[in-house]
C-alpha cells in the first residue's frame, strides 16, 4: 500500500530546487529502479547521461530558456497546446484533464482567459512576458544539481517498425519507475521540453552531449532535492484533476464504460 500511495501522489517539480549535490547513491538507485523495467524481450533499449557538470547544466539551461522564449514570443507554444489550457476550477471538475492556470503575473491576472489568444500574445510581447518565462526556465534549468538525458539504442528504435513502439514503451516504463522513486528519496523531477520543440535547439543539446549516430536522444529531466516553503513560477498551473473511470475504461467492449 505505501507503494501505491506513492504513485498515487506522484507529481511533478515546477518550481527549484535546493542547491545540494544529489548523492551518488541516489542516482543509482535512480538508476537502478530504471533498470527494472520491463522491455520487449528484455531488450533494455535505454541509455542515460547523468549530468553535473555546471557548464554543461548552465549551456543546456541556456537553450531551454531560449526556447521558451522563443516558443511563447512566436505564439507556437498556445497554438499547440492551447486546448489543454483550463481557466477555473469548474472546468477542471467537467472536463478532468488538462491543466488550470491559476497562477499568473499581477498585470496579466484581469486578462486570465484573453492571455492565451493573439490579443494576449501581443499583450505579453509588449509587457515583455516571453522574456521573463524565458528566464525563468532558464533559472530553473540551471539551478538543478542533476539533469538527466534519457536516449534509445537505434537498434531497436526504429520509428517505422513495432521496434519503435515496444522501445518507447520501455523507455516510458523506464521513466515512470524513476518518476515514482523520487518521491522516496526526498527528490523531484521535471521534464525539460522546450528544446525539443525546436529541432534546432535539440540538435545543439545532442552535440554538447556528444551522442553517437546509434543512439537517439529522447528527452531531458532536471533533478534535485525539494526545498521549503518556495514560491510558484511567474505563469503556473494546477494539474492534479484525473478523468474518472467512466472517462477512459471500458467494461467487456470500448462503448460500455466502466462505473465507479
Amino acid at each position: 500500500m505505501e507503494l501505491i500511495q506513492g504513485m498515487l501522489a506522484r507529481k511533478t517539480t515546477n518550481g527549484p530546487f535546493r542547491p545540494d549535490p544529489v548523492s551518488l547513491e541516489h542516482q543509482h538507485t535512480l538508476m537502478r529502479v530504471a533498470q527494472a523495467a520491463p522491455s520487449h524481450f528484455n531488450s533494455q533499449p535505454w541509455r542515460f547521461v547523468l549530468i553535473e557538470n555546471p557548464h554543461t547544466i548552465a549551456e543546456i539551461a541556456r537553450i531551454s530558456g531560449e526556447s521558451m522564449t522563443e516558443l511563447i514570443d512566436g505564439g507556437i507554444f498556445f497554438e499547440r497546446y492551447r486546448r489543454y489550457f483550463r481557466f477555473s476550477e469548474a472546468e477542471m471538475d467537467e472536463r478532468r484533464d488538462g491543466i488550470h492556470i491559476d497562477h499568473l503575473p499581477g498585470p496579466l491576472k484581469p486578462f486570465t482567459r484573453q492571455v492565451f489568444s493573439d490579443a494576449g500574445l501581443r499583450l505579453m510581447r509588449q509587457l515583455g512576458v516571453p522574456k521573463k518565462l524565458g528566464e525563468d526556465n532558464r533559472k530553473l534549468v540551471a539551478g538543478s544539481p542533476l539533469l538527466l538525458a534519457a536516449l534509445l539504442d537505434k537498434t531497436e528504435y526504429r520509428p517505422n517498425e513495432l521496434s519503435g513502439f515496444y522501445s518507447v514503451f520501455g523507455l516510458g516504463a523506464a521513466i515512470e519507475n524513476i518518476w515514482n522513486a523520487v518521491g522516496a528519496l526526498g527528490m523531484g523531477i521535471q521534464f525539460i521540453s522546450t528544446p525539443m520543440e525546436i529541432q534546432r535547439q535539440w540538435q545543439a543539446i545532442s552535440q554538447l552531449l556528444h551522442v553517437p549516430d546509434d543512439l537517439e536522444l529522447m528527452a531531458v529531466y532536471r533533478l534535485g532535492y525539494l526545498p521549503e516553503g518556495v514560491g510558484r513560477p511567474s505563469i503556473d498551473w494546477s494539474s492534479r484533476h484525473r478523468k474518472r473511470l467512466s472517462q477512459f475504461v471500458g467494461r467487456e467492449r470500448c462503448d460500455v464504460p466502466e462505473e465507479g
